[in-house]
């Protein structure tokens, strides 16, 4: 299997001089949205009239993991790149002196949020040829990461955003990243959904693979139209619940999974009884072609060396042909309702219609 590239000679992370604005130099326009960071909100620059999205974060935030700092120089490593939302700077609030982050504004929902809306209307799930046009964009994202040694480590509907005109989807929200030019140990990070294993067996040294398994749960969650296909209330219930679906590991599936001290909790019938991989039973050919299936089932491997990455993945025969993305809008709802036929991809488009949106 192929092996994250190893660090350039002096490749080790240095933090990169990034220049401070003011947000004064902002009109705040709406909220977009909270969390236990901070907020973000949409403005617009006084003077060239661009729209951006600040995030603003908590001083308890920003004095742990979610430095703004940090943070932006993780962002602006990833460079200018159509799947991942784009970076414009750092502001300073001269009300509370924070230092907020300055970001490209998408003007549409979260793919969270676009799902939800989908199965509440009770729309079917979104055809294989969407389902391979999104996972071609946010892995060709996530390869774009990693080059640049940076592990985003939070992956998740919530955190990919569709653009307004749904033929884009952008990953955002670096407060959780890290880089892999940092020498282990690394801690556990992001949201427990879609959490990679070995994170939650407190292996020291995972690697850019907790991406690539985080976007497998995305791209289950996407067939299963909005519902995530692990969970679990906690570290063990979630370990529990992938393991019901993927086979108990053992000394050949995973040799290092059985000196983790999960593992002595697992009682041998139990291990037993949940040895099989059950993955294709979830999702039989009726659902997933074999093509489609082989890329699920290979980024949904527990054995982080036996995992895709996102550069394998990509190599990957189901992406031969890519259309471009047209995620259906709100008003094509109607049309798009059961028994009613509407084409959901733009015949013959190329990859390069992709690039170049």
């Amino acid at each position: 299997m192929e092996r994250p590239a190893p660090a350039a000679a002096g490749a080790s992370r240095k933090r990169r001089r990034v220049s401070v604005g003011s947000t004064e130099h902002y009109e705040e326009v709406s909220r977009l949205g909270e969390g236990n960071f901070g907020g973000v909100v949409k403005a617009r620059h006084r003077v060239t009239g661009q729209t951006v999205a600040i995030k603003r974060l908590t001083t308890a935030a920003a004095d742990a993991a979610e430095d703004p700092m940090r943070e932006a120089s993780l962002h602006e490593a990833c460079g200018d790149h159509p799947f991942i939302v784009g970076f414009h700077g750092l502001a300073r609030d001269p009300a509370t002196s924070r230092i907020c982050l300055v970001t490209e504004c998408v003007d549409g929902p979260s793919l969270h949020d676009y799902l939800h809306h989908r199965r509440r209307r009770g729309l079917p799930p979104l055809p294989e040829p969407t389902v391979r046009a999104v996972m071609w964009q946010l892995l060709t994202a996530a390869k774009a990461m990693h080059d640049a040694r940076v592990v985003h480590r939070d992956i998740k509907p919530e955190n990919i955003l569709v653009a307004g005109d749904r033929r884009a989807v952008k990953i955002c929200d670096f407060g959780l990243a890290m880089s892999m030019s940092d020498a282990p140990p690394y801690e556990q990070a992001g949201t427990l959904s879609y959490k990679a294993p070995e994170m939650m067996l407190e292996m020291p040294d995972y690697d850019a693979r907790v991406d690539a398994w985080s976007l497998g749960c995305v791209m289950a969650e996407i067939i299963n139209n909005g519902r995530p296909p692990f969970q679990g209330g906690d570290e063990d219930g979630q370990l529990r619940a992938i393991f019901d679906v993927l086979g108990v590991p053992d000394d050949e599936t995973w040799p290092e999974f059985c000196s983790t001290p999960f593992a002595a909790k697992v009682s041998p019938e139990r291990e037993a009884e949940h040895r099989e991989n059950r993955l294709r039973e979830l999702f039989p050919e009726a659902t997933l072609s074999k093509e489609e299936f082989e890329v699920l089932n290979d980024l949904l491997t527990c054995n982080p060396g036996k995992r895709l990455t996102a550069d394998a993945a990509l190599k990957h025969m189901w992406f031969a042909k890519v259309d471009a993305l047209e995620l259906p809008r709100k008003d094509e709802v109607a049309s798009a309702l059961p028994g009613k036929k509407k084409p959901l991809m733009a015949p013959a488009a190329c990859l390069f219609v992709l690039i170049c949106i």
